[in-house]
């Protein structure tokens, strides 16, 4: 059971990219077995943002072309999206008391973190090190 967190998404879709086969091999992987694996909607629209935006693409998608990749990954078999829950609230401030310095651009991978931690997950793959900060997750690099 794993978390996959945007990066890892753009890198998979982004042919140009030097670690697009190591995280497409992730996806592929992940979809073609029934085992569990995760994201969250947050995840899902960062990935929508960044791989439309041309200051970050050197080729960006259409909406409707990074929507058919959001597509495939909501379809693949053993994929679910980690939702707040009436725990959600207790949970985030218990991580929010844990982890000091949670400020600006950090907030989003919180609240992936946050989510994890209240679905019982702590692997997340994904090439952001800030994940390191949260105790309870167990971030992995694909291209590692």
């Amino acid at each position: 059971m794993f978390v996959v967190d945007t990066n890892v998404l753009v890198y998979a879709a982004d042919s140009d990219s030097p670690l697009h086969e190591a995280c497409r091999d992730l996806i592929e992987g992940s979809r073609s077995h029934a085992a569990a694996w995760y994201s969250t909607w947050a995840i899902l629209y960062e990935f929508l943002r960044v791989t439309t935006h041309p200051r970050v693409m050197r080729k960006p998608w259409t909406a409707p072309e990074a929507w058919s990749f959001v597509e495939a990954i909501l379809a693949a078999r053993g994929f679910g999206l980690l939702v707040p829950t009436e725990r959600h609230p207790e949970v985030a401030a218990q991580v929010i008391a844990e982890v000091p310095h949670l400020s600006g651009n950090i907030i989003h991978d919180a609240h992936s973190a946050i989510l994890m931690r209240e679905h019982g997950i702590n692997r997340i793959y994904t090439r952001d090190t800030d994940f390191h900060r949260f105790p309870f997750v167990d971030p992995i690099d694909p291209a590692r």
